[in-house]
């Protein structure tokens, strides 16, 4: 997935608006100066300011000749890049940015082959891969018309031996002795109607479905038999033959009616929904951590009854899901998964084990191509090591999906798949969870991204040309930094205003800052971040202007 695709609005509900209702939705009268310089050598006076600051944009920081022609400047918001390293430099040139060279984890096994998802139109297909839809779906429809689909319901468990003997202990006749014979009742005749059973199997047929998907009825049919295809390598019949083992199973399974079941949300902090990446797909989180809890590890795996239970829950949180995707052709129809294995309970777990295995063959066997990436994040030695075992056994499309990161660099890794704003603030990013509240910001809110070299102090000067009330929030993943945050006016006579004295933070400190500040004069916003470490630092902000109020 390319790390700078634009961020699309989410393809399944869109994402619902916090903003209050004083906020002014006319272009911000603000424009946003992000100064660098090292925090020890170099002073502002040192550093003489360019006649023309250079413009961001995309990927690329570009300073603008003097002798070109300039455009004017945006009426709302400008956000203006000035990099100030050393007091010799006496140009400056046009260059683009050098992207950050990815940094090589020797203890992290990565693909060398990053999966793309293929095209589910039909005209994208290839000669052979369009001629084996066709013949899916030719047998698909053959299977419907002969009723090969229509699967009887199992049969109900036979009843124990021992409630067999005191079911017929129970009816057993009492003999009485003189007793006038009582004239049995001639058993009832079931009639049989095999027209109007050819007709209900008929009926079931016509609407056979899968995940809420009516099969051959318009061209979303195409996108699942393209999940099947694939799966099995476009191999026709063995494609057909796991199409009919799934309607099989979900059939035996209930699915239909397990989708409306009520089973509680005992493990909602297990696996949620959260969010969506750069590419419009929603993001499912695994905590496997949360199985440490014994109330919660023992409500899912302590017997078999439990661990079916679970099993259950998560196919029915799965297939409530997936019927949220988009299936016609071009749509969104897989979802990219984050496995959290930050206090993993590990293989010695073996109730965790075998569920883990009951549950990983039926979303095999059933759920085929829905995963559009799996990122494993906070990963321990242990999982490196079982992973070294089984990666000859797994297939180089299955391997593709994976990638794999350790602590230090779980909100890097997530960064390159989402925007900021849409990653947990657990995870390095700045949206909160849907259970608490912020009333100034949504996943709607982008988020900037700015990063601090080491040993240098980064100045976001938000410039206010009236008078409003700004609001903002920022962070630096892993802080070991020190913020600060004040309000300079732009009368001489002004005085400087210290929203947040600066402020030595630790990794173990609040992960996000808000603050907010009435503006009722013209001047500007300093926000500082003084990064002392010898390491790079991430720093995430955004803010909001909405109409003064006395």
């Amino acid at each position: 997935m390319a790390d700078e695709t634009p961020n699309p609005s989410p393809p399944l509900a869109p994402a619902t608006s916090d903003r209050p209702t004083d906020i002014d939705h006319s272009p911000a009268p603000v424009s946003v100066v992000v100064t660098e310089s090292e925090s020890l050598s170099v002073t502002e006076s040192e550093c003489e300011q360019p006649t023309t600051p250079p413009v961001a944009e995309s990927g690329s920081l570009v300073v603008v000749d003097e002798k070109e022609d300039l455009p004017p400047p945006p009426p709302s918001v400008a956000v203006v890049v000035e990099v100030k390293t050393s007091a010799t430099q006496e140009g400056v040139g046009v260059f683009e940015a050098e992207k950050p060279k990815p940094t090589e984890d020797k203890k992290i096994p990565q693909s060398l082959v990053s999966f793309k998802e293929e095209s589910n139109v039909v005209a994208d297909l290839s000669d052979s891969e369009r001629k084996s839809l066709q013949e899916l779906r030719q047998l698909v429809q053959e299977a419907l018309d002969s009723n090969r689909f229509t699967f009887s319901p199992p049969p109900p468990p036979p009843p124990p031996k021992d409630a067999e003997k005191q079911c017929s202990a129970q009816e057993a006749p009492i003999k009485l002795e003189n007793a006038p014979a009582v004239p049995s009742e001639p058993t009832p005749r079931i009639e049989e109607n095999p027209e109007k059973e050819a007709q209900e199997v008929a009926k079931e047929a016509e609407q056979l479905s899968i995940w809420g998907i009516p099969l051959l009825k318009d061209d979303r049919t195409d996108v699942i038999l393209l999940k099947f295809l694939r799966a099995r390598d476009f191999k026709v019949k063995d494609a057909f033959v796991m199409i009919r083992n799934t309607i099989k199973w979900r059939k035996e399974f209930g699915i239909d009616a397990l989708v409306d079941e009520d089973l509680g949300d005992e493990w909602e902090k297990v696996v949620f929904m959260h969010g969506y990446d750069r590419e419009g797909h929603p993001v499912c989180y695994n905590v496997y951590g949360e199985f440490q809890n014994k109330e919660v590890y023992a409500k899912a795996f302590s017997d078999e009854e439990k661990r079916a239970k679970f099993l259950r829950w998560r196919i029915q949180f799965l297939e409530r899901s997936i019927r949220k995707l988009d299936f016609s052709p071009g749509g969104v129809c897989t979802i990219f998964q984050v496995n959290d294995l930050k206090n993993s309970p590990g293989p010695a777990k073996r109730d965790l084990r075998l569920a883990t295995k009951q549950a990983l063959q039926v979303l095999q066997d059933n759920y085929p191509e829905f995963v559009a990436k799996q990122v494993f994040i906070n990963v321990p030695w242990w999982y490196l090591a079982f992973y070294t075992m089984i990666s000859p056994f797994l297939t180089q499309r299955t391997k593709s999906k994976f990638v794999f990161t350790g602590p230090s660099k779980t909100a890097e890794t997530l960064f390159k798949y989402m925007s900021p704003e849409q990653v947990p603030v657990q995870y390095g990013g700045l949206s909160v969870d849907y259970c608490d509240c912020n009333p100034d910001f949504s996943t709607s809110d982008p988020v900037a991204e700015v990063t601090v070299k080491p040993a240098t102090k980064q100045t976001v000067e938000i410039i206010i040309y009236e008078k409003c009330n700004i609001v903002w929030e920022l962070r630096v993943v892993g802080w070991e930094v020190s913020y600060g945050a004040e309000f300079v006016p732009t009368a001489e006579d002004g005085y400087t205003v210290i929203i947040q004295k600066a402020t030595k933070k630790a990794p173990s400190d609040e992960p996000v800052v808000s603050n907010s500040f009435k503006v009722g004069e013209l001047g500007k916003i300093l926000l500082t971040v003084d990064n002392p470490t010898s390491k790079k630092k991430q720093l995430l902000y955004r803010f909001k202007i909405k109409s003064f109020i006395d």
